[in-house]
């Protein structure tokens, strides 16, 4: 029977540098499984149902809402989005580490239903660093920007709620600090337990074969 796999749930202030962690946490860890979200939005040109998105109707995303299969979910811009749950599960139960980058609203969210989860929160090693970077972007206005530091400033907040926080001044280095996180995971007592019953069960049955040789 295979080990179950981690879901590893990256997120962090817009600007921090999830999104490079996660490209190269991909390209370092090729079967590193990706989840796929649930939309209501219609399909983009060149984007492929179940490899970018699942494309769902409102209804059905709204059913699979009130069956509780969706991990988390969110309205946006009129669009509903979410990590559908069976999907995830399924990966985990074939033994794969699941890698999922959302927002800070969606892990929270996720960290209630699924708290054996692996939760990284991603910051910039500074603010002056993350404005030079969303405005090195050049996709968004003046008043975007400064909301989106604001926004920045307050979700900062919510660090304490996650298992770690890694600061993203170099990208590869933080992806292999994600990466050493993810397997130290994989050692911890309480996901161990099955190593140790396994060791006791080998034990109990070479002592009753020798009772059974002996007499």
């Amino acid at each position: 029977m295979n080990e179950k796999g981690l879901l590893l749930v990256i997120s962090g202030p817009s600007g921090a540098g999830k999104g490079t962690i996660c490209k190269l946490l991909r390209e370092k860890k090729p079967e590193l499984a990706y989840s796929v979200s649930v939309t209501t939005r219609a399909p983009r040109s060149g984007e492929v149902d179940g490899r970018d998105y699942f494309f769902k109707t409102l209804d059905q995303v709204k059913d699979m809402i009130f069956r509780g299969e969706l991990l988390e979910h969110a309205e946006v811009y009129g669009n509903y989005y979410g990590t559908p749950k069976p999907y995830v599960m399924k990966l985990l139960d074939e033994g794969k580490d699941v890698l999922l980058e959302i927002d800070i609203q969606g892990a929270l969210q996720i960290k209630k239903v699924f708290p054996s989860g692996v939760f990284v929160f991603v910051v910039p090693p500074s603010l002056e660093e993350l404005s030079q970077r969303i405005h090195h972007r050049g996709t968004d206005s003046e008043e975007v920007i400064q909301r989106r530091l604001a926004s920045a400033t307050k979700e900062l907040s919510f660090a304490h709620q996650y298992n770690y926080v890694v600061v993203n001044d170099q990208a590869e280095v933080a992806a292999q600090q994600v990466l050493t996180i993810l397997e130290a995971e994989r050692y911890r007592a309480d996901r161990t337990c099955n190593a140790i019953d396994n060791i006791l069960k080998l034990h109990r049955a070479n002592r009753a074969a020798k009772v059974l040789i002996e007499e």
